[in-house]
């Protein structure tokens, strides 16, 4: 027998030993990824490969990563697979592991220090996207390999600890979207190896740049926008070599932008918009030969834009809203692949450069607002690219280049209130893909062309205050998806045509000011959307169809100067109306009660023979002619005879089915109130009437009690969908509700025909009524005005932040805010109402329809139908603005295209950069002369100025363009019940 050498057998010993070490360390890391397992939550079942097998080998499972020649478990990444539970701290009994990434799951708790330092060894964590809470754990010294930390978009909270600027392999350290507080520490610009520092979205109370962020020679992605950092950019900026992506956008940074800048020589992308950086911009950001995008918007940069950094190589140039001037200089049209620039809301001049878009893809500009002259450059679409063109407001003259009647990529234009001229051609009206067009206030003419049917996707179209002439092509009435069709202030002629009925997606339909005749189409129950349609100063004749009476969202209607004849369509008063004008035309009969107001007196006038009951200067009715002695007679006699027989009738009835009559209401009562059905109903009589709103009647009613409700009765009762949504809304709203600001829901009444609201009484009626009638009485004083601003907040707040789910009011304005005996303002009218978690579980986040009030609809709600607070705190604001004003949102002495908000944005906001050079204090506070937009009305010797200061600028913020600039209700009553006007600004200004 043959015996192997003794080096031969000690090498099959150790490799025994090396295969049963493997497979012990093997088995060993199968059964900790099951135990670990087990305790998770995997509703899934992504992890049911997880099981023991006969080679005690998991490398093959789901999520698990192996060393090929080992088969030691390296990684195990599970992310996004649904998995639950705490902090899987298990995981790193298997030493080999380096990698551990469970990003976008649902990993809950907190990150404990104790546990965490079981995974010294590890090179990579990730736990993005999770739902972990607490302050940010310390690191142990033996952290040395660690080199990815991921923890963004998590609920951390608090400080960053000292421990995290001592990780020396470090090289991503990712925090966003977190709740942080605190500073950002300098202690992180000792991580020298980091490439991608990212601490964005977190609420950081006292960040300012470190000085030493230039130690980071490494960095290549520092991403900090929207954390609330303030100060300057340190000059070290410059020495951040390798820096690619520099993102410190939508913060507080003040002082001019370091000349140092210039040494990003890596540098591709540059975001510094919506900070408030100053001075001219360096000359040294032209020796940046890799930037290829620079937004340096929303700051307040000065003096122009240089030869050298228009002629960069970039690929879109943001500047818009600084205060930039002189002329754009001509080597910016030579730039071969620029295909976005932006210089709106600056004060250019001159010319643009004439080779713009000759040699570039140029997809989208935006020069409005701003001084600019001469003609549009011929070459803007050259490459076939461009999709938005934006050049309002500005001074351009000459024709449309015929180029851009070949621009089939157009999509959104927008060049009005300049002084283009001549004829629009054909091809330009039908572009293909154009869904915007306003080209309102220049001086164009001609006619509009029948092809403008092929731009079919067409939503607006504003062609006001023109020389366009002819008559309506009835081609318009294809595009399906218009919304805005504005054809005012021009001389177009001929019969309106009756298919513009079947623009059925119309919201505001705006024709006034022209020469249009015939009759005003009655099938108009298509126009479902429509909030406003205004047809004034034309030629049209005929009756006024009261089909109108019935559009759903109407709330603006102008029929004014015109020859219309017949009498008001009673129907019409079911229409929830700001605005109502049929002055001027040759209407007549009696005035119908819902119009019998002092509100609506000059929207009537100009009609010799329409009359009134009482109401002034309206000529006074006749009386009707009494009948004779015998037909009354007759009558007395037929209608006892028909109330015996009922009587008879119902008798037998209760008899015959053995028990009493059927009762034909269904009553629930939410507060004390003793009243019966039978009681109620009998009172809702024209005598009784007090008001007329959108949804239906409303009746003072005196119970036998002696106390007095409100009762509202819904149009159509339950036959029409949308009352019964109303009611239904009301019912579940208001029924859950106890709040002082609130008006209170006393009873519902339903039946088979009717719908019955009844509200605790009013005894000053609407603030709408108040303000803008003849009952402003205790409202002269200021004092009064100021505690219904904070009362109506107030509930406005409960409603937003207190009531589970949330609740958004969505039709707040002053007619719906109430007044009791002591002028106690109650919140009322919750017909259009959401809930938010409800509704947006239910995908009714984004309504079908407008809704809401016109001139209290926040901007965003009409092109995106979403519900959100954000919608009221806008309608909110506008409120403030009426109590400071006592005007009306859409009063008539604002002028065209104008409202509250504008007016008192354009009369009391001197500077809105806060500058000195333009008006304002230089500290960041607007300059307003109160004066100029202070009702009146008001005993101005009392009033408290500071006061209104304050409230206007809370009406400011809360009248925002931007949803995300508005504060929340709650923070509305904290800054109104701020008595330190000056600490209110300041807060306001931070916000």
């Amino acid at each position: 027998m043959r015996h192997l050498p003794l080096k031969s057998l000690l090498v099959l010993f150790a490799v025994h030993l090396c295969v049963s070490s493997v497979m012990a360390s093997l088995a060993g890391d199968t059964q900790t990824l099951i135990r670990v397992k087990a305790k998770l939550s995997d509703p899934d079942g992504k992890l049911d490969d997880w099981v023991p097998n006969s080679d005690h080998n998991p490398c093959n499972w789901t999520g698990i990563t192996c060393e090929p020649n080992t088969y030691t478990v390296l990684a195990v990444n599970i992310s996004g697979l649904g998995i639950a539970g705490g902090f899987p701290f298990g995981f790193c009994h298997i030493r080999t592991l380096r990698n551990l990434s469970l990003s976008g799951n649902s990993i809950n708790g907190s990150l404990q220090t104790q546990t965490l330092s079981l995974c010294s060894h590890l090179q990579v964590l990730e736990l993005e996207s999770n739902n972990i809470v607490g302050e940010l754990p310390e690191f142990s010294p033996d952290f040395t390999d660690l080199q990815v930390l991921d923890l963004q978009s998590n609920n951390f909270s608090g400080d960053i600890p000292a421990s995290f600027g001592r990780l020396p392999a470090l090289k991503v350290l990712l925090l966003s979207q977190n709740l942080l507080t605190g500073s950002i520490p300098s202690f992180l610009c000792n991580l020298t190896e980091l490439t991608n520092l990212s601490l964005a979205y977190n609420p950081f109370k006292h960040a300012v740049l470190p000085s030493e962020i230039g130690n980071l020679r490494k960095l290549e992605n520092l991403f900090i926008p929207n954390s609330n950092v303030k100060g300057q950019i340190p000059d070290s900026i410059g020495n951040l070599v390798s820096l690619k992506n520099l993102d410190l956008s939508e913060n507080s940074l003040t002082g001019v932008l370091p000349e140092s800048i210039g040494g990003l020589r890596s540098i591709f992308q540059i975001e510094l918009f919506s900070n408030h950086l100053s001075g001219e911009l360096p000359e040294s950001i032209a020796n940046l030969s890799s930037l290829r995008y620079l937004d340096l918007s929303l700051n307040a940069f000065t003096g122009k834009l240089s030869e050298k950094i228009a002629g960069m190589r970039l690929v879109s140039l943001n500047l818009n809203d600084n205060f930039l001037q002189g002329e754009v200089p001509q080597i910016l049209g030579s730039n071969p692949i620029l295909e976005q620039l932006k210089l709106f809301n600056n004060s250019f001049s001159g010319s643009l450069p004439q080779n713009l878009g000759r040699y570039s893809d140029l997809d989208d500009l935006d020069v409005s607002t701003n001084k600019f002259t001469g003609e549009l450059p011929k070459y803007l679409c050259y490459k076939k690219k461009l999709t938005r063109l934006v050049t309002f407001s500005n001074q351009f003259s000459g024709n449309l280049p015929d180029t851009l009647s070949e621009c089939d990529s157009l999509d959104y234009v927008r060049i009005e209130y300049n002084e283009f001229s001549g004829v629009v051609s054909d091809k330009f009206w039908g572009l293909p893909l154009l869904t915007f067009l306003q080209i309102n206030n220049n001086r164009f003419n001609g006619t509009v062309s029948p092809s403008i049917s092929a731009a079919s996707g067409l939503t607006t179209l504003l062609i006001s205050g023109n020389q366009f002439s002819g008559s309506f092509p009835p081609e318009m009435c294809k595009l399906s998806d218009l919304a805005k069709l504005d054809l005012s202030k021009n001389q177009f002629s001929g019969d309106l045509p009756r298919c513009i009925t079947e623009l059925k997606k119309l919201q505001k339909l705006k024709m006034q000011e022209n020469m249009f005749s015939g009759q005003i189409p009655s099938q108009v129950s298509s126009w479902t959307e429509l909030i406003e349609l205004n047809l004034a100063s034309n030629r049209l004749s005929g009756w006024i169809p009261l089909e109108l009476g019935d559009l759903p969202v109407l709330n603006y209607l102008d029929l004014s100067q015109n020859f219309l004849t017949g009498e008001i369509p009673v129907e019409l008063t079911k229409l929830k109306l700001n605005q109502f004008n049929v002055s001027n035309n040759k209407l007549y009969g009696k005035i119908p009660s819902g119009f019998n107001y002092e509100l609506y007196v000059s929207g009537l006038m100009g009609n010799p023979n329409l009359c009134s009951p009482d109401l002034k200067p309206m000529p006074t009715c006749s009386k009707p002619k009494s009948a004779a002695p015998f037909l009354i007679v007759i009558l007395s006699v037929c209608v006892v005879l028909l109330v015996g027989s009922l009587a008879w009738f119902l008798k037998l009835s209760s008899k015959a089915f053995g028990g009493k009559t059927k009762r034909l209401y269904r009553v629930t009562t939410f507060q004390r109130v003793g009243f019966n059905e039978e009681e109620v109903m009998s009172s809702l009589t024209k005598e009784n009437q007090i008001a007329t709103g959108g949804s239906g009647h409303v009746y003072r009613v005196k119970l036998k009690t002696g106390q007095t409700v409100a009762v509202k009765k819904l149009w159509g009762g339950s036959r029409k969908p949308e009352t019964e949504g109303v009611f239904q809304t009301e019912v579940e709203t208001l029924g859950r509700i106890r709040h002082g600001n609130i008006v209170k829901l006393m009873f519902c009444c339903s039946g088979e025909d009717s719908r019955i609201l009844g509200y605790e009484y009013m005894e000053n009626g609407s603030l709408g009524d108040c303000l803008h009638g003849e009952k402003v009485g205790a409202l002269e004083d200021w004092g009064k005005r100021f505690e219904i601003a904070v009362g109506s907040a107030h509930g406005l707040a409960y409603l937003h932040h207190d009531c589970v789910p949330a609740i958004v009011h969505r039709d707040v304005k002053s007619n719906n805010i109430l007044l009791d005996e002591d002028w106690t303002p109650r919140v009322a009218d919750f017909g259009l109402a959401k809930t938010l978690q409800k509704d947006v579980a239910a995908g009714c986040g984004a309504m079908s329809r407008i809704a809401g009030s016109y001139g209290y609809i926040a901007p965003e709600y009409a092109y995106t139908l979403k519900v959100t607070e954000k919608s009221d705190v806008y309608s909110f604001g506008v409120v403030l603005l009426e109590l400071i004003t006592g005007k009306r949102p859409n009063d008539l002495s604002f002028g065209e295209n104008q409202d509250l908000v504008k007016w008192v944005s354009e009369v009391a906001v001197a500077s809105p950069q806060g500058g000195e050079e333009n008006g304002g204090d230089g500290n960041g506070c607007f300059n307003a002369d109160l004066s100029q937009i202070v009702d009146p009305r008001m005993d101005l010797s009392t009033c408290d100025y500071d006061e209104i200061e304050k409230v206007l600028m809370v009406a400011l913020l809360c009248t925002s363009a931007f949803p995300i600039n508005r504060p929340s209700m709650r923070k509305v009553v904290e800054m109104l019940n701020d008595r330190n006007p000056s600490r209110s600004f300041k807060m306001m200004a931070q916000i």
